[in-house]
């Protein structure tokens, strides 16, 4: 590794998301600092253009040209850095190469994945070889699932130390957010479907609550995701399902079980939305519930998922501009529940839109922690919590705009 010309690569750097990662990697780092990093895309006019885009700061970032479908040149993307960042979705149509090229070469790689099949995938191709490589992959390190997984790891974390136990159980509550749709999270929505049409067997991995988790470890007593308009008590507001959950909540729940089950292994965990209470929370709930489900169906269908790529949805490459990236923000509540029936609340908070202003800082550190070897795990596949929790969420607070506290 210390024989590399790069400590970070941004792979994707022209696209939209990957090139406010450049700008935020620009900004907070510069390039002529201690993190050597490059740029890379497909496209060297696109490249040219970009750091025309982002001033005269860039003028001296080195340009890579690689493809994703071109073996030979990720090998060499992969064999000149530490660390991959990539943002070039959705992956499971054009991300499968690169990893294995990482795993190869024994680079370290961080991607904003939410596809649970396609990681699935990956994790059984390649954990043998990335063991042996000693590349660390580590997917979800956006939005989806970087404050989830960090925000378990730091309640469980407070509870140890407040308590002197973990917490039996944790719900998270998206409780308000607001930002643009991802287009890349669109796309690779509208793939997942087209994949569980053509094979039923993806069917079965997105719907197992433990589909992540090493094979043949430990599950626990978790079942499906929420699908209609549930009451909790603890929280006292009505709940309606939360889109990403079905990633995110795999993502926690291999990470536990990627430290070996601290928790306990009948760990609980969830993820909803509050609405509130009363009959307007209901009404709210009912409406996101409904709406979810609208959405999803329409998606299984060739005709209306023409119209909703045409019409609704937004299409990748595409996003918010910077005054509503920067007038963004999420708030994520937390309960857990101790095993003495005690229950205690964390906040979690970010101060740009999710889907990209957070996601790209959020991505960027993920890869900085990973250059600057800040985590002494060993190659193989790990969630963000598992990998470089510590490291990480210090990174998150001081640099990405995140909050993680514990509320009375």
């Amino acid at each position: 590794m210390t024989t590399r010309d790069y400590d970070l690569v941004v792979w994707g750097a022209t696209g939209f998301t990957g090139a406010l990662v450049c700008e935020y990697l620009l900004d907070r780092y510069g390039t002529d600092g201690e993190l050597r990093w490059a740029i890379a895309a497909r496209n060297p006019d696109k490249l040219a253009a970009l750091k025309t885009k982002l001033g005269a700061g860039a003028g001296t970032l080195p340009t890579l040209i690689a493809d994703s479908h071109d073996p030979a040149s990720l090998d060499a993307m992969a064999a000149s850095t530490r660390v991959v960042l990539t943002t070039v979705g959705p992956y499971a149509r054009h991300g499968s190469e690169l990893v294995s090229a990482c795993v190869r070469k024994g680079t370290d790689y961080c991607d904003l994945s939410g596809e649970v099949q396609w990681i699935r995938r990956m994790i059984d191709r390649h954990e043998a070889d990335a063991r042996q490589s000693g590349a660390r992959i580590v997917h979800c390190c956006g939005f989806d699932s970087v404050p989830m997984d960090i925000g378990a790891w730091f309640l469980q974390q407070e509870a140890k130390r407040r308590s002197g136990a973990h917490c039996r159980s944790i719900t998270l509550f998206v409780r308000s957010i607001r930002g643009g749709a991802s287009g890349g999270t669109a796309a690779s929505l509208l793939n997942v479907l087209e994949e569980v049409r053509a094979d039923r067997a993806v069917a079965r991995v997105l719907a197992d609550p433990y589909g992540l988790n090493p094979r043949n470890g430990a599950r626990g007593p978790d079942g499906r995701d929420q699908r209609g308009v549930r009451y909790h008590p603890q929280a006292r507001s009505w709940t309606a399902p939360f889109v990403m959950a079905s990633v995110n909540t795999r993502v926690v729940r291999r990470c536990h079980a990627l430290l070996d089950y601290p928790w306990g292994e009948d760990f609980a965990y969830q993820e909803t939305i509050s609405t509130g209470r009363g009959l307007t929370g209901w009404f709210r709930a009912a409406t996101i519930a409904a709406g979810l489900a609208t959405l999803v169906f329409a998606a299984s269908f060739g005709p209306t998922r023409g119209l909703l790529e045409r019409f609704v949805l937004p299409k990748p490459g595409e996003g918010p501009n910077r005054d509503a990236r920067e007038s963004g923000y999420f708030t994520l509540n937390q309960i857990g529940e101790l095993p003495d029936g005690g229950l205690i609340r964390s906040r979690i908070t970010g101060d740009r839109d999710p889907g990209y202003g957070s996601t790209s800082k959020m991505l960027a550190e993920c890869a900085v922690c990973l250059a600057r070897r800040e985590t002494d795990c060993d190659g193989g596949f790990w969630t963000p919590a598992s990998a470089m929790a510590a490291p990480l969420i210090a990174r998150l607070r001081s640099n990405a705009g995140l909050s993680f506290e514990i509320v009375d």
